[in-house]
């Protein structure tokens, strides 16, 4: 046995990259039994690569997708709210949708930004108020950011208070949440442009001139 962990560990992670090629391969060649024999592979990555190979090959399935994102390895959670939005057949609208979430509750940030596109893209309304939590409490910034963007996306009022509030946020969430407001409308939202005008960030400034404008 070698005193060197990471030399001890490198004939493991050769093979997983192996079997990680071949899934991959498998995907795009259509080969959706080889493909979908990684998603029980023991290596996350091959995991990871049998959700996005099946996604590619339109044979990502809703119970693929449950079995997967109770995985506790957030590289497999990440693909399969990342490939979500591919998903079609029984349950895509309704299983699925619950799964993505709950999701938005994951200790993964970057899960968390999946569940956020996926929800924004779909302008799932049972997502704002998750989403408007995630957009006033989160601790990273990546997640409060895309929330307040899928909060934008869906334009439902619930979710104008948590824009309003990432107004007074960073710059970067501030930009989005001003591009954000032209989801909305009333005099909230244009009082808020006037004030977004004034604001510090010349970008933030910009956005906002441009929707007074429009």
């Amino acid at each position: 046995m070698t005193e060197d962990p990471a030399t001890e560990h490198d004939p493991e992670r050769r093979a997983a990259a192996g079997r990680r090629r071949k899934v991959i391969i498998a995907g795009h060649a259509g080969q959706i039994d080889q493909a979908r024999r990684g998603l029980a592979d023991p290596h996350p990555s091959v995991q990871a690569a049998a959700v996005g190979a099946l996604a590619r090959a339109g044979a990502l399935s809703v119970a693929d997708v449950v079995t997967v994102m109770a995985s506790e390895a957030p590289i497999v959670r990440r693909a399969a709210v990342e490939s979500a939005l591919q998903v079609r057949g029984p349950g895509s609208r309704s299983v699925l949708v619950s799964l993505v979430i709950a999701s938005l509750k994951d200790p993964d940030e970057l899960v968390v930004v999946g569940a956020t596109w996926f929800v924004g893209e779909r302008r799932t309304l049972g997502a704002v108020l998750p989403l408007a939590a995630v957009a006033t409490d989160h601790p990273d910034v990546r997640c409060r950011e895309a929330a307040v963007a899928a909060l934008g996306a869906i334009g439902d009022p619930l979710g104008l208070p948590a824009v309003l509030a990432a107004l007074d946020d960073k710059a970067t969430i501030r930009r989005r949440a001003t591009v954000a407001l032209a989801g909305f409308d009333g005099p909230q939202v244009e009082a808020a442009l006037h004030s977004a005008a004034n604001d510090r960030d010349w970008q933030v400034r910009q956005a906002a001139e441009e929707l007074l404008n429009d």
